[in-house]
């Protein structure tokens, strides 16, 4: 299939769909420069994953997640929303898509404009910390600042509980509000558009196989090939920027 046979066809997808649901992964944001966890050159190729139960009872483990936070957010703070966010930002503006699951933590739906009453975020955002105990939300830019000046970690201002970032770590319970919803949104699609998600992470990975199965057409847009191509009405291997910028008609 040539490129411009592909943007048709997709492009033909989301004209049909009165209801999109779109589903983001690492791919989108790969594009923008952030480096990947799962890749084999990716982030925890380098460093097995801290799990939650250790972050919580080590203070060693708490130092070495907030060292790897830092170097982590270099990538992050220079990265800029791409085509393909910008593109799924126009899909949302216009109304064609009601909700962006993703499985991504850097913001970048948020900063090219998608609002973030449509956004569920499955495994969290990286660009804020929490307490464990209350919930209260912290800032990164102190609390980076006092680690990288003296090895400072970080407590609740309010209740003196653990703070940590606001991701979801290995062992950690995936958040429940999000989960509902992102499951809501996905029985109530027509169109399941899968964005630079290698699908393999479950619980996430569930939801276009639950779309398909609720009669919602599925098209997925990822550079390699993913388990649930087979599945799909549409299984493109290409950049997600320059495919789903040329189908929506976004520079």
């Amino acid at each position: 299939m040539s490129d411009d046979d592909a943007v048709a066809q997709l492009r033909a997808l989301i004209g049909d769909a009165r209801r999109i649901v779109i589903f983001t992964g690492a791919g989108i944001s790969t594009e923008s420069g952030i480096p990947d966890f799962r890749s084999p050159q990716g982030v925890w190729s380098r460093a097995k994953p801290i799990e939650f139960r250790d972050f919580v009872a080590h203070e060693a483990m708490r130092r070495e997640a907030w060292r790897r936070k830092v170097e982590i957010d270099r990538d992050m703070e220079v990265a800029a929303p791409n085509r393909g966010h910008r593109a799924v930002a126009a899909l949302v503006r216009s109304g064609a898509a009601s909700c962006v699951i993703t499985q991504n933590i850097d913001g970048l739906h948020q900063r090219s404009g998608v609002p973030e009453k449509h956004i569920v975020e499955l495994h969290g955002n990286g660009t804020y910390a929490t307490c464990l105990e209350c919930g209260l939300r912290h800032e990164l830019a102190p609390i980076k600042a006092a680690f990288i000046a003296d090895g400072t970690l970080p407590h609740c201002r309010n209740c003196g509980g653990l703070v940590k970032a606001a991701t979801i770590s290995f062992g950690q319970s995936m958040p429940a509000r999000a989960m509902a919803r992102a499951q809501e949104e996905t029985l109530a699609c027509d169109l399941f558009l899968v964005l630079g998600s290698s699908l393999v992470v479950y619980p996430a990975a569930g939801f276009p196989l639950l779309a398909k199965r609720h009669g919602a057409r599925l098209a997925i847009v990822n550079r390699e090939p993913t388990e649930q191509d087979d599945q799909a009405d549409l299984a493109l291997r290409a950049d997600i920027g320059p495919t789903l910028g040329s189908a929506v008609g976004v520079d």
